[in-house]
């Protein structure tokens, strides 16, 4: 995983080596280290918000401890960093004791909700799990012929309808199905954009309520896809999606693809939403899920 997690971050990485490496290794702990931790961990797009929340943490304890090291004030900034983002109970996917589990996945169109799907099917097989898609978003052309082309990939069937027709009943149909079915797990798909926002919120909401009806815990997480590379950008859709459903997880895509990987401790402080997996690339196994103590040790290693 660790490894894994340094291909990820390797654009991340890169940007910050010299400039973590150099604060690290010479002068003292003073003004300048602060003023300098702060411009870094903002070029890496931690946001100014968590930015300074950080620091001024880091201050607390370094004060608190009486440290002196530079070393020793760095593995404070990575427990810091790892106490952000949750510990393992908050990041694990929910399994339910009884079958199917429900997986609800949101997020708007070209974040890579319908690859992470499939990814997550693949890996649910590797388990020897019997997976059912539910082809949600009837909205976007193609959508439904996308899923079809990842269900040949993985060994999934997929719930759809025709294109144009109501989501919340390829999801009530696909809920069913599934519990018929006894299948192991049930991914739902759901559109990334509506004629205008309130139209896509009450959609949401909608299909929300209908998983209930046939499995009252259900859905048993509603994971948002967010797109890496889009950074701050992220924490707004957080929280619109937040305006219509408690979101339980985050799925970050794309993390290979940007430099400003601290993006992913700004969600967690700004939501209160923690990152549950990770993607970094388009094949079927490059869908992991999240540690936050491995995220640290390759983020500033």
């Amino acid at each position: 995983m660790l490894e894994f997690l340094k291909k990820g971050l390797k654009k991340t990485r890169d940007a910050l080596k010299n400039r973590l490496g150099d604060l690290f290794v010479r002068g003292e702990i003073n003004e300048e280290f602060y003023e300098e931790l702060e411009e870094i961990l903002i070029s890496a797009d931690v946001g100014v918000e968590t930015t300074l929340m950080i620091n001024a943490r880091l201050r607390e304890e370094i004060k608190n401890n009486k440290v002196k090291e530079l070393e020793a004030a760095k593995a404070l900034l990575k427990e810091l960093i790892i106490g952000m983002m949750g510990g393992e109970e908050d990041v694990a996917l929910s399994v339910p004791v009884s079958r199917p589990a429900v997986y609800l996945l949101l997020g708007v169109n070209g974040v890579g909700k319908t690859t992470t799907i499939a990814k997550m099917a693949y890996n649910f097989s590797l388990e020897k799990k019997k997976v059912l898609l539910a082809a949600g978003d009837t909205f976007r052309a193609a959508a439904i012929e996308q899923l079809e082309h990842w269900s040949g990939v993985v060994g999934a069937e997929v719930i759809k309808h025709q294109t144009g027709g109501d989501p919340s009943a390829v999801i009530f149909d696909a809920v069913s199905a599934a519990v018929s079915r006894e299948a192991d797990i049930l991914l739902c798909d759901t559109a990334g954009r509506l004629h205008t926002k309130k139209n896509l919120i009450e959609e949401v909401k909608k299909i929300y309520r209908v998983m209930g009806k046939v499995i009252p815990e259900a859905p048993h997480e509603s994971l948002l896809v967010l797109d890496a590379t889009t950074g701050q950008n992220g924490i707004a859709q957080a929280k619109l999606f937040q305006e219509a459903i408690p979101i339980t997880g985050i799925v970050l895509t794309k993390l290979d693809g940007t430099a400003r990987g601290g993006i992913v401790i700004a969600i967690k402080e700004l939501t209160g939403i923690p990152v549950k997996m990770i993607g970094v690339g388009e094949k079927k196994e490059d869908l992991h899920p999240f540690n936050p103590a491995d995220f640290a040790d390759a983020l500033l290693a």
